[in-house]
């Protein structure tokens, strides 16, 4: 099998598209996810490291966090696929649908390392894949949005069939992956999960242009025999 790893914000595409490698062949064996140069917060999302950490403990899948910043961002990635490449990981899989410039980033930034991009879902409809994350049993949560175009009240929803309505009926302007960087989610539970991620506590926090559903707790939930106890 293809040893691969996943781009990782924690969020609703990477983690789907994570489910999709395994049924293309690829055994993802990390998750990369590029943090601050304090290694306090994810780059991508804003949401503190350590969430993402029980996130990816709840997966049991390894996650490797690159600090960076937004001069050295490239390199830093770049060096990191080359770790990657040196251990036997061939293969990139990443979460982008349709902004072509994140897509020419990618196949530069891979190219000199020998990774190979793989985007499984590039060209799909938004809505589509909306609809599967939420069909095949994902559960996620809204952890920050623009706030020129949504509230505070949308932090914490759960991405579900009314979320995507009242997306919809809100905005026609907003994508439904938030592709453009409208809304960002954490995924809690789903089916490349061992265990789920139960939020305890979160406040709203406004940072910049954004509202941000600043977690404070997190548990992690054992199944039994197949069930959350």
């Amino acid at each position: 099998m293809i040893k691969g790893f996943v781009s990782w914000s924690g969020g609703k595409d990477c983690c789907l598209a994570a489910y999709q490698a395994r049924k293309l062949g690829i055994e993802i064996v990390y998750l990369l996810n590029m943090v601050t140069a304090d290694r306090q917060r994810s780059c991508s999302h804003g949401i503190a490291a350590q969430w993402l950490l029980r996130q990816a403990g709840a997966v049991g899948i390894p996650l490797l966090q690159f600090p960076t910043t937004e001069d050295n961002y490239r390199s830093v990635f770049t060096n990191a696929l080359k770790e990657l490449k040196y251990d036997g990981v061939t293969t990139g899989v990443f979460g982008d649908i349709d902004f072509e410039p994140h897509r020419e980033w990618i196949e530069n930034t891979c190219q000199p390392s020998g990774v190979t991009p793989v985007l499984p879902f590039w060209g799909r409809s938004q809505n589509q894949i909306v609809k599967d994350f939420i069909e095949l049993g994902f559960k996620g949560k809204v952890i920050a949005t623009r706030s020129d175009l949504m509230g505070e009240e949308w932090l914490g929803r759960t991405i579900d069939n009314q979320f995507l309505q009242d997306i919809i009926h809100l905005n026609t302007s907003i994508t439904l992956c938030g592709e453009a960087g409208e809304f960002h989610t954490l995924v809690i539970d789903g089916l490349i999960f061992k265990k789920r991620l139960e939020i305890r506590d979160a406040a709203t926090q406004k940072r910049g242009k954004h509202w941000f559903w600043d977690i404070k707790k997190v548990e992690m939930v054992e199944k039994v025999h197949g069930v959350y106890s």
